[in-house]
């Protein structure tokens, strides 16, 4: 008579599960339970005893499908859990172990046959059990891995983002710190000049040195709380719109770069005749193109002058016009010159004089911030021009 181990084992069921579960706690070789609880541990293995007692009923028409599906199921968990390999292989063991010490006195009695057959079945159910749940396990691990790394990806791109606009933060503000630090210093050697001569009595004109090195102090700590406040916060830069009278804004930036052309020899002209009386702008952001078109100009004109002219249009529009008798810039290089970082080559003039490449660059961010437009003419060896409109009232919103 053929033995009923179907029946057997699912008598038995719950307490295989129950000694299994047990050895699994018990094991030093598996880490991961130290953190689980006994359900967590359970899972999906009734299931797989299930099928087994399926199989041993000699219904095996599914071919397995059972089994497959509760093992792919407990190698998804156990790869959630945070398993190794080795103590899923460690724990497949132990449950071999339990299934064969559970049914050990049954087994002994049935008939050599039936003995051979339940010990194949039951280990190829459990090796079966085992591939499937490596398997799943192992597709897991992989799609986990994929995704830290798409995570690492994005991150990395974030952190490369960040770096670069810190950077570039860093030297647009280095470069709009140049020229009134140059102002300072110029006024200052000139101011300790003048103290030195024996018969100084020219107290007006101390006192009007000493005023500009102020100015251009204070124009300096508005540039520093500009871009901390700018890095702060959501990194646009936010206008504070005023009427000025820009011809008071021009002599204020000539004041700043006069050293500049002073020190080249060079004639720093100025022409506010048919400036318009008011117009609505930030000052603070006019007086940096101002300030960065003119020492550009400056920089790059090694004889001859400098000219700044403020005109009104009909068109309720008003215009700045840089021109200078410098080196130029040739043709192909104009249409990039707005560019970050762009410098055109220049074998005439030092590293130091030809800056970062920014200050074209901040300008036409500024001009067109304030919804204003830039256009340069220039020929090699024969100057430059540069001219910025800007609309005498225009409709500027923060939000």
């Amino acid at each position: 008579m053929t033995m009923d181990f179907s029946t057997i084992f699912r008598q038995k069921r719950d307490a295989i599960i129950e000694r299994w579960i047990e050895s699994v706690f018990d094991a030093q070789q598996i880490d991961a339970t130290n953190q689980l609880t006994f359900e967590a541990v359970r899972n999906s293995l009734p299931k797989v005893l299930d099928s087994l007692a399926v199989m041993l009923a000699g219904d095996r028409t599914d071919k397995f499908k059972a089994v497959d599906e509760a093992s792919i199921e407990h190698g998804i968990i156990r790869a959630d859990q945070g398993f190794e390999p080795a103590e899923i292989a460690r724990e497949y063991r132990l449950l071999r172990t339990v299934i064969f010490s559970a049914l050990e006195e049954d087994l002994v009695q049935s008939s050599p046959r039936d003995l051979l057959w339940a010990i194949r079945l039951i280990d190829t159910v459990v090796d079966e059990a085992i591939a499937q749940c490596f398997d799943s396990y192992t597709q897991s691990r992989i799609e986990e891995l994929e995704q830290l790394q798409t995570q690492l990806q994005l991150t990395n791109q974030e952190l490369t983002r960040l770096i670069r606009a810190s950077q570039e933060n860093m030297s647009k503000l280095t470069h709009e710190l140049k020229t009134p630090l140059t102002s300072i210093i110029g006024y200052a050697d000139f101011f300790i000049r003048q103290q030195q001569k024996p018969d100084t009595k020219d107290t007006e004109l101390q006192l009007e040195s000493i005023k500009r090195v102020l100015r251009n102090g204070r124009f300096l700590l508005r540039l520093i709380n500009d871009t901390a406040q700018l890095q702060q916060g959501d990194g646009h830069i936010k206008l504070n719109m005023e009427l000025i009278d820009p011809k008071v804004l021009v002599r204020s930036v000539r004041e700043i770069v006069e050293p500049l052309a002073r020190t080249k020899g060079l004639d720093l002209r100025v022409d506010c005749d048919r400036a318009p009386q008011q117009v609505q702008t930030d000052a603070l952001r006019l007086q940096q193109i101002l300030t960065n078109l003119l020492s550009n100009a400056i920089r790059y004109t090694e004889k001859g002058f400098v000219e700044l002219a403020v005109e009104t249009h009909q068109d309720h529009r008003w215009s700045l016009v840089i021109s200078d008798s410098g080196i130029g810039i040739d043709q192909s290089a104009q249409d990039r010159i707005f560019e970050p970082y762009f410098q055109v080559c220049r074998s005439s003039t030092s590293d130091a004089e030809q800056g970062t490449g920014l200050g074209l660059a901040v300008v036409a961010q500024l001009v067109e911030l304030m919804q204003g437009k830039i256009l340069v003419t220039s020929k090699l060896d024969h100057g430059s021009t540069f001219t910025v409109t800007f609309p005498i009232e225009p409709t500027i919103s923060n939000a």
